[in-house]
């Protein structure tokens, strides 16, 4: 956590993750008490939506990504339906 990742020495530089409601996810986070990079929700290189936690938690904003950028992703609608499809079938 104290440490940058080590963009400069490996491919793996961030986690990015699928988000079928960016918006409100990052308000609730924020609620709670995450701390996000700078540059808000913004178009990604892909065209998708994203936001990034950021790795170090503040004292207004705890919770981070301990030492790791995490990208949130909005998840276009036809993941968002698989993956709920997958849920219904899981939860029946």
């Amino acid at each position: 956590p104290e440490k940058k990742p080590a963009v400069h020495t490996t491919p793996l530089n961030h986690v990015g993750l699928w988000i079928d409601d960016l918006p409100r996810a990052v308000e609730w986070l924020t609620a709670q008490g995450v701390r996000f990079a700078p540059g808000g929700i913004r178009r990604g290189a892909a065209g998708f939506d994203i936001c990034f936690l950021h790795p170090k938690g503040n004292e207004e904003f705890p919770i981070s990504g301990e030492g790791v950028l995490i990208e949130l992703v909005q998840a276009p609608p036809e993941v968002v339906k698989a993956f709920g499809a997958l849920a219904a079938s899981a939860a029946g």
